[in-house]
Order: C-alpha cells, then sequence, then structure tokens
C-alpha cells in the first residue's frame, strides 16, 4: 500500500464455517478507500463468502458463524452494538443478476433512502433519486419514465439501476458480486466504465470470475484459493509477476 492509500476495510484473522466447513480460513486483508479492489479465484473457493462478510449478508445463513475482525473506518462491524441494517445502508451491495424490485424505476431508488429518512420532502427525495440515476449513468436512459415498471428495462439498465438503488443511501463501500456475468458484451463496457467512475467516490470491492475484468477496472487484486487468500496487491504485479506459484498457475490457466 503506499502512503497515499487511505484504508477503508480492514479484516483480521477472518474464518467462516458453514457448520463443520471451513469455508474461510484466516484472511488478513486491508481494502484501499477510493479505489477498485478485485477479488479472482475459481469456483467455490471463498471470494463471495468473503465478500458477504464486509456486510453481514452471512448473519442470514444459519449454519454460518464467521469469526475474527472486520472493521470499516476503524469500526468492528460485528460489534453487538452495530445494528446490520444501518450498516447494509452504509455498505451497498450489487448482486450477480439484476434483481429490481417490482415498483417503479423512481421507487427503486427511493426505497433505501425512505426507509433510512435521509429526505425530509418529496423535492429531496426527487433530487435525492436523479442524483443515484446519474451516478449510475442511467439518467438519461429513464428521465422520462421513471413510472415505468423498473422490470421492464434490458438486463444492463436493470443492473444499472440496481447500482443506483446501491449508491442511492449515500454508502461509503459498494460490493458487487460478479454483476456483469449476466451482461452481454455492450453492458459489461457501460458498468465497466461506470465501475471505474464509482471509485472516486466510494471504496468498491468486486468478485469476478473474469480474469481480463479485475485487469481492466481494478487497482488491487486478491487471489483466492481453497478458501485461503492466497496474494493480494497491486493488480498489474498480479497479473504480470505474481509471488505465489498458485496465482501464477490460476493466471495461466492451469487451475481454476
Amino acid at each position: 500500500m503506499s502512503t497515499e492509500d487511505t484504508i477503508k476495510i480492514s479484516a483480521k484473522n477472518v474464518q467462516v464455517h458453514y457448520d463443520d466447513t471451513h469455508a474461510i480460513k484466516d484472511v488478513n486483508v486491508e481494502i484501499a478507500d477510493k479505489a477498485v479492489t478485485a477479488f479472482i479465484g475459481p469456483s467455490g473457493c471463498g471470494k463471495s463468502t468473503f465478500l458477504r462478510c464486509i456486510n453481514r449478508m452471512n448473519d442470514t445463513i444459519d449454519i454460518c458463524r464467521v469469526t475474527g475482525e472486520i472493521l470499516i473506518d476503524g469500526e468492528d462491524i460485528y460489534d453487538k452494538r452495530v445494528d446490520p441494517v444501518q450498516l447494509r445502508a452504509k455498505v451497498g451491495m450489487v448482486f450477480q443478476k439484476p434483481n429490481p424490485f417490482p415498483k417503479s424505476i423512481y421507487d427503486n431508488v427511493a426505497y433505501g433512502p425512505r426507509i433510512h429518512g435521509l429526505a425530509n420532502s418529496k423535492s429531496e427525495l426527487d433530487d435525492i433519486v436523479e442524483n443515484a440515476l446519474r451516478r449510475s449513468a442511467i439518467w438519461d436512459e429513464v428521465k422520462d419514465r421513471l413510472q415505468a415498471p423498473g422490470t421492464g428495462l434490458s438486463g444492463g439498465q436493470q443492473q444499472r439501476l440496481c447500482i443506483a438503488r446501491a449508491v442511492a443511501t449515500e454508502p461509503q463501500v459498494l460490493l458487487m458480486d460478479e454483476p456483469c456475468s449476466s451482461l452481454d458484451p455492450i453492458a459489461t463496457v457501460q458498468v465497466e466504465e461506470l465501475i471505474d467512475d464509482l471509485r472516486k467516490s466510494y471504496c468498491v470491492v468486486i468478485v469476478t470470475h473474469s480474469m481480463h475484468q479485475a485487469a481492466r477496472v481494478s487497482q488491487k487484486t486478491a487471489f483466492f484459493h481453497l478458501g485461503n487468500l492466497v496474494e493480494f496487491g497491486d493488480t498489474d504485479k498480479i497479473f504480470t509477476n505474481p509471488e505465489d506459484p498458485r496465482t501464477e498457475s490460476y493466471i495461466s490457466g492451469r487451475i481454476g
């Protein structure tokens, strides 16, 4: 980490168990603010499981047990005093498959700000919705049909709508779990350009099965294998000169 990197997320000795399965083993990592960090690795290696630790999504799985420490801005997010609902307003999440609510485009984006009481008037809410849609590079496409259902948009537009929904609560961290895996190449390019833009305002963490995507959008890359964080560093270095032979094998296509 260079001196100008501000650490946003710090994980120490994180373990995740599903009943008797040890899914994440002793992960230690520091994730910078205002940057994109990519998690790569073969299917089932733990990258999505670890991503879900950062907004306590694993809390919803009965058999899942998370130990260790995850700090955001120095605060332990697993402290008993932390409300997971409030945490998830601060840590936005975008899933693999676009999942707009069966509501209007406007109401999809307004949903979070309404729940968290971020607007005191209709005009304030209008501003929040417009701002989020602009940030997500979809405002010009939907501004004349905000009352139309979000589910009527194309796949790429739906994913950008879901990103708008995630940024509407003014989060500090954006988690993206394979956000382009169900999109066509053109929509993928649009979302990748958007991710590059969003990092100016947020700490962005993206899980991707595409090494090309990790190389294009991220500044830092973490390689997971069999529940271990094998290697973490500058994306350029991980892809051109990895230190661990397992990373090299994965990048060259020999494992995975």
